[in-house]
Order: C-alpha cells, then sequence, then structure tokens
C-alpha cells in the first residue's frame, strides 16, 4: 500500500470508530475541562465507561434472569378465569375438531331460539409437575450455563477493551517520541544548512552543497510533519476509546520513558485465558443444550385440580329465566386428576437429528478450543521473544546514540576544514537521527513489549502492579 493510501485508510478508521462509538459522549463532553490519565488510568476509564463493556453487563443481568426464569419451572401453576356474557342458546348435536373460533356450549339439545341470556362463569385450575425425569434441572444447567458464557464476555470483552486502549496509548507515546527526535534532526539541520550557505555565500564550498543542504532539510521537516501526522492518528482514536475529544486529552508518560523493569511477569495457566474460558462456556452451553434434549424423550406428568361455577339465565326445559338470572354462581363443581402428556410420536426422528447437530457442533467447539490454546500458546512465546529483544536493545541504544553524536560532530568539524564532502556529513546525519529515535523509542518499547506480554497471557493485573510500583513516590 503507497503511503497516501495508508494514510487514507488510518483517516477513515479514525473516522468510523469516531461515528461509532462516541458521538452521544463526545456532544456531551465538549467545553469540559481537560482530562488527564496515565497508561494504568486510562485503561480502567476505559473499562468502566465504554459502552461495550455496558452492553455485555447487560448480556450478563439478562442471563442472571434467565436462570431464575428457568427456576420458577419447579412452582405450581394456579390459573383464575372468570366470564360473563349474554348470549343466544341454540345448538346441534354433533362432535367438532377442536378450533379457536368455536364457542363452547353445554346442555342439552333445545330448539332453536332468538332469545338471549346472561352466562356466568368463574373457576381456578392448579397444575402441578411432581416429577419429570430431570427436564427441568436440565434446563436450569442450560441457563446456568448462558449465565457463564455472559460472564466469560465481559472478561473477555473487558481485556479486548483494555488491550485497544494500551495500544493506542503506547502509540501516542511512541509517535510523541517519534517527534522529538525529528524536530531534534530538523533543528540541527537548521544550523548546518545556514553553516553552508554562509560558507557557499564566501565561495569556500560550491553551490550545490547548498542545494544538498536544503533537500536535507526538506526531507527531515516531512519527516517531522508525518510524525506529528501519526501522533495526532492514535491520539483520536484514543480519545473515541475513551469517550472525550483529543484537544481536552491530557496524557502521562510517567514512567514509560524511565528505565523499564528488567523482569518479566508471572505465567499463568493457558486454560484461564478469558479467550479459552470464553470458549470453554461456549462447549459448557451446547452440552446443556444436549441435556435439555436427552430429557425431552420422556412424558410429563401433571397432577391438575379445578373448581369451577357457573351459572346460566336459561332453565333446564330451555326457557329464559329473564331478568339478570344467570349472572351470578348458581353451580358448583370440582374436578382434580392426572395428564400425562406424551412426546410427539412423529418427532422422534426430528429430536434425534437435533442431538446429532448439537453433539457435531460441540465437538467443533470443542477442536476450537484445542485451536485457541494452540494459538495462545504462540501467541506467549513470541511476546516473551520480544520482550527479551527489547531489554537487550534498550541496553544497546545508548552506545548507539554516543557513537552516532561523536560521529557526526567529527562529520561536521571536517566538513568546516574542507576534509570531508557534504554526503559524509548527511550520512553521519542520518544516523544520529536513527539512534536518537531508536534510543528514544527502546525504553518504551520494553513496556510495550511486556504489556503485549500480559494481553498474550489474559491478565493485565500483573503487568498494572509493576507500573503502578514505578509511579514516582512508590519506590
Amino acid at each position: 500500500m503507497s503511503k497516501t493510501g495508508n494514510i487514507l485508510y488510518r483517516m477513515l478508521l479514525i473516522f468510523a470508530i469516531s461515528l461509532s462509538g462516541t458521538q452521544q459522549v463526545r456532544a456531551t463532553t465538549q467545553g469540559s475541562r481537560s482530562m488527564s490519565f496515565t497508561l494504568e488510568t486510562a485503561i480502567r476509564y476505559a473499562l468502566g465507561h465504554y459502552p461495550a463493556i455496558q452492553s455485555v453487563l447487560e448480556e450478563l443481568t439478562r442471563a442472571q434472569n434467565g436462570v431464575k426464569l428457568a427456576r420458577t419451572h419447579y412452582l405450581p401453576r394456579l390459573n383464575p378465569v372468570y366470564q360473563a356474557d349474554r348470549a343466544t342458546q341454540n345448538q346441534v348435536t354433533g362432535i367438532f375438531l377442536p378450533a379457536l373460533i368455536t364457542p363452547s356450549i353445554e346442555g342439552p339439545v333445545q330448539p332453536a331460539s332468538a332469545t338471549s341470556f346472561w352466562n356466568t362463569q368463574a373457576g381456578a385450575l392448579l397444575s402441578f409437575e411432581p416429577f419429570d425425569f430431570g427436564l427441568r434441572r436440565a434446563e436450569v444447567e442450560q441457563a446456568i450455563s448462558a449465565e457463564s458464557k455472559s460472564r466469560a464476555d465481559v472478561a473477555l470483552t473487558r481485556l479486548q477493551i483494555a488491550a485497544s486502549v494500551g495500544e493506542y496509548f503506547l502509540n501516542v507515546m511512541a509517535a510523541r517520541q517519534a517527534v522529538r527526535a525529528a524536530q531534534a534532526n530538523v533543528n540541527r539541520w537548521t544550523v548546518f544548512d545556514q553553516a553552508v550557505r554562509a560558507l557557499v555565500d564566501q565561495q569556500l564550498r560550491p553551490g550545490a552543497d547548498a542545494s544538498r543542504a536544503d533537500s536535507e532539510l526538506a526531507v527531515a521537516r516531512t519527516q517531522l510533519f508525518q510524525a506529528r501526522g501519526t501522533e495526532q492518528e492514535a491520539l483520536e482514536i484514543l480519545a473515541s476509546l475513551l469517550g472525550t475529544d483529543s484537544p481536552s486529552l491530557q496524557l502521562v508518560s510517567t514512567p514509560l520513558l524511565e528505565s523499564p523493569p528488567s523482569s518479566s511477569l508471572p505465567t499463568p495457566l493457558l486454560s484461564t485465558h478469558p479467550a479459552a474460558l470464553d470458549q470453554q462456556a461456549r462447549i459448557q452451553e451446547l452440552r446443556a443444550t444436549q441435556h435439555v434434549l436427552q430429557r425431552t424423550n420422556y412424558p410429563r406428568i401433571f397432577l391438575e385440580s379445578e373448581v369451577f361455577g357457573r351459572g346460566s339465565g336459561a332453565n333446564p326445559d330451555g326457557a329464559n329465566a329473564g331478568g339478570v338470572k344467570g349472572l351470578g354462581l348458581a353451580t358448583g363443581n370440582w374436578i382434580a386428576g392426572i395428564s400425562i402428556v406424551f412426546p410427539d410420536v412423529f418427532g422422534f426422528s426430528a429430536l434425534k437429528d437435533q442431538k446429532r447437530m448439537n453433539l457435531a457442533e460441540e465437538r467443533s467447539q470443542a477442536a476450537r478450543y484445542q485451536q485457541i490454546l494452540q494459538d495462545l500458546k504462540g501467541r506467549v512465546a513470541a511476546a516473551g521473544a520480544r520482550l527479551q529483544v527489547a531489554l537487550e536493545v534498550a541496553k544497546n541504544t545508548p552506545l548507539e546514540v554516543e557513537a552516532a553524536r561523536q560521529a557526526e560532530m567529527q562529520a561536521r568539524t571536517r566538513y568546516q576544514v574542507a576534509l570531508a564532502n557534504i554526503l559524509e556529513v548527511a550520512t553521519a546525519e542520518n544516523l544520529l537521527a536513527r539512534a536518537q529515535t531508536d534510543d528514544a523509542l527502546a525504553r518504551l518499547n520494553v513496556w510495550r513489549a511486556l504489556f503485549e506480554l500480559a494481553v498474550a497471557q489474559g491478565d493485565l493485573e500483573p503487568f498494572m502492579a509493576v507500573l503502578h510500583s514505578r509511579m514516582p513516590g512508590r519506590h
């Protein structure tokens, strides 16, 4: 990808994140006082305010209530009902299939009549399932597994948000160090360009040297502008993650630019990584679903009891009693018994297919779990290797800077006395600029590698503890 394309891609990324995550938050924070963050406080602030965190927390609340709902299935059901209507009584002998629009009529068949009268009925049905062959327990376990999956989602989302905030915070710090190094390079080339022009004006150096010095100064300025652009891009994305505007965002570099820690982090079990735990919870969900499917093979047994009363404005002989008679409950009855609901006889094949599908999905997710562990192992090993390299580089860059500074001074001196050409000075200047940039980033890169190791391990608290211990006043 070209530099122009890369810049456009970054601008689109910043624009997309700004629109998707922070429009409402920014509207409320405009004009507010500046917010100051260290790396630790930025991560903790994002964990408490980023919308995605609130979203998964609400999903967890939903899953917790799902467990409560599943447990209510153990309770008996009591359904009272009352009905009053005015209608005619005109029925025929026969039998019909159940239909929602067919009214229920009781009593002997009477001659057709257009006279209407009052009818009332009230009752209550008590239904209780004393045992269910483990179905309700399986449904509760299924709800509990969904709650566990939601908890795992919360932990994984928190890690992902913390990783993003930490990454862009460190990107801003690295970009600022690059800006300082680029500014120092511009300053040196500005002074040297003036010195070259003075020598050219005195005809002690050819005019080509002035053109080369101008070119190198322009290149140094371009590099400075690019470094500032990279810093602003990272700052905008970080501001969007924190729900604020970049002008009001103040970042504290302490202790990221100081002497980095020389030790690594404790190594936790890969199975405790939030990504692994999230996948384990997914497998448990599928197993709980399989258990529910296995319990649906059995019949459902209900103990039922009903008490009800009825009133009618029609006499037994079919005559209309008249007035408001029928509004009272004149006749009472009760009934008690047992109902057995058998599974759909023709549904066993479909149920068998459901079990097979669920089992195949469980095996697929189990393989995915092994893949996650394998990937995490590689990521931890790679992060540990980067940390070791960063520590070695941090020890070497001071020597690199000192040697480059001596070479730059010697090249300038040799140029002043006509013992070296401008190409030698340009090479020395570029070498010094690169060495200063390497040194500016070396200590920060140790912290970055340590942070990446913590993310790979899935636990940022040990890193936070190291970071917190290096703050001023904590020694």
